[in-house]
């Protein structure tokens, strides 16, 4: 028997018990000749999906799914082609993935003097004193190393303030014009959990590392056509790639009114969780009743989400010991854990999950202990509190998440990104438990993956093919980074299907293929889960369901 083949018998436990009735059982649409991985039960099926008003009804042989079909069903024969759950983001920012497309896009520039003339060309489109944005800039990618100043960008576009997001989203660099506007300069203080790098004479360089960044509060925030325009363009950007559901992590009111407003007019063609920003007066207003559960599960706000400390990249992740390249620095612990225990403390009481940013061993060890506090000291798995991205851990500290039931929300394609530089930031010491994804599978923890879009790419292949090699596109390092940690196609596929939708409290409507549960599916042009690994990124998307709708059709390969 196949290893991916369910038992026959399994398959008939998934189909209708009896002989449908068309009156009663009819299909609005079938998917025939396909190749079904049903995550749960683990296993594949070969034959031909049924659906009707929005949730799978039959899965099984095709002979059987032919007495489902009447005047009105849609037939589509896959021609082998293969069908999983439909994809799901555990940890992104749709919001903030609308606005990196509305941006200048750095992703990729190989130095600072590229970065400068990608934002000179911007500005010369638009008016002068007209903001200029962009995303995705990385010294770690650029011949020298060290965080750019701004007198390059000053002197190049000395007409438009300019604010430049890092690729991590935990650093921006503005120029002189925008240094004006935001009222910075020599006087200007550290924020509690925030940097301002300075040079020799103390003047600001124009670099704002996490809290920091909070000098944009000053600036008019997005309109409401604004965010969602930016929503809009995102999810077609996600359902392109197969992603069913999505995550926004840490929004603020005016982002779930643009959220809500897409949702009452039928606009928002995916699913949508939400986790709310820490701010007082917005969790005072939403601690006070139970979670949003959309009936249809579509937008659902049930989560809070929180910063123990910064990133690696931008040396703000929270170390026990210094940096390896950096021997005065011990990062940035961005909230005390007494105030993450009290938030925790009164999302659990009001229903809500918390999910808490934690990349260095110091800064995961203060949200582990806040949590458990908030637990009461001992497991809580049903709460379903996360600590999102789970980088640096202590190995005491892994075992401990697993005993209390913390969900490791965590995302390939950041060791991809992070291992040319991971180890100088590390030390080899630090580094084996870095990015430790098996460790945590065999401590019987739970993954929930994701990919943090804008911070990286939107595309989940890249992250099951990340999971599964532990390699750039282009092959490397031979055998995959710190290989020991890779996991198996079907782990990684539960990782972005049931365990994901388990860390949204989705689980019951969506992440399976199973009768009664909602029909998001991929379907892929390949068989995503037998081609060469090498090839995985290159399988196209050739369907997207969600609720039974075809919402993104690819070209036939």
């Amino acid at each position: 028997m196949h290893r991916w083949l369910l038992p026959l018998t399994v398959a008939v436990m998934l189909a209708a018990p009896a002989a449908p009735s068309l009156a009663e059982d009819g299909a609005d649409l079938i998917l025939q000749h396909g190749v079904f991985y049903t995550v749960q039960p683990a296993g594949r099926v070969k034959g031909s999906l049924a659906v009707r008003k929005g949730r799978i009804v039959y899965l099984g042989s095709d002979a059987r799914a032919e007495l489902l079909k009447g005047p009105h069903t849609q037939v589509y024969d896959l021609e082998g082609r293969a069908v999983t759950p439909g994809l799901i983001d555990a940890h992104s920012h749709l919001l903030g993935l609308g606005r990196a497309l509305s941006e200048v896009d750095l992703t990729g520039a190989l130095s600072y003097e590229e970065v400068v003339r990608r934002i000179q060309a911007a500005a010369a489109r638009v008016p002068a004193g007209t903001w200029v944005r962009g995303r995705g800039w990385d010294q770690n990618r650029w011949q020298d190393k060290r965080f750019p100043t701004h007198e390059p960008l000053s002197a190049a576009v000395p007409g438009h303030p300019v604010w430049l997001t890092r690729v991590d989203g935990h650093a921006a660099l503005v120029n002189a014009a925008a240094m004006r506007l935001l009222g910075l300069d020599a006087t200007t203080k550290d924020p509690a959990g925030g940097r301002i790098l300075r040079d020799e004479a103390g003047q600001p360089t124009g670099v704002l590392v996490d809290r920091a960044m909070g000098l944009a509060d000053r600036l008019p925030g997005p309109t409401a056509e604004e965010r969602q325009r930016w929503l809009t363009a995102a999810a077609q950007h996600c359902l392109a790639f197969g992603l069913t559901t999505v995550t926004d992590m840490g929004v603020s009111q005016g982002d779930y009114d643009a959220y809500a407003a897409l949702r009452k007019a039928g606009k928002l063609p995916l699913r949508a969780a939400l986790f709310l920003t820490d701010d007082e007066a917005l969790l005072n207003r939403w601690l006070a009743h139970a979670p949003e559960i959309d009936p249809d599960a579509r937008l659902t706000v049930r989560g809070v989400k929180l910063y123990a400390d910064g990133a690696l990249g931008s040396r703000g992740a929270a170390l026990l010991e210094p940096y390896n390249d950096d021997p005065g620095n011990l990062g940035l612990l961005v909230t005390p854990g007494d105030h993450i225990e009290e938030v925790a403390r009164r999302a659990a009481a009001a229903g809500y999950q918390i999910g808490i940013h934690a990349i260095g061993d110091r800064g995961a060890l203060v949200a582990i202990d806040a949590m458990e506090k908030a637990m009461g000291g001992r497991p809580r798995p049903e709460l379903r509190f996360r600590l999102e991205h789970t980088q640096v851990v202590r190995l005491q500290d892994l075992e401990r998440m697993a005993r209390l039931g913390i969900i490791a929300s965590m995302q390939p394609t950041h060791a991809t990104s992070d291992m040319p530089w991971a180890e100088a930031r590390l030390g080899a010491r630090r580094l084996e438990r870095a990015y430790a994804w098996r460790k945590v599978l065999n401590d019987g923890g739970r993954l929930a993956l994701g990919s943090d879009f804008p911070v990286e790419s939107a595309d989940p292949r890249l992250g099951l093919y990340a999971a599964v090699t532990r390699q750039d596109l282009r092959g490397n390092p031979p055998g995959g980074w710190l290989s020991a940690e890779k996991l198996t196609r079907e782990e990684a596929l539960r990782g972005f299907t049931l365990d994901a939708a388990w860390s949204l409290f989705l689980d019951q409507e969506i992440g399976s293929l199973q009768v009664g549960k909602r029909a998001d599916l991929t379907v892929f042009a390949r068989d995503i889960m037998e081609v060469p690994a090498a090839e995985i990124p290159k399988v196209q998307i050739f369907m997207t369901i969600v609720d039974g709708a075809i919402v993104h059709l690819g070209e036939v390969p």
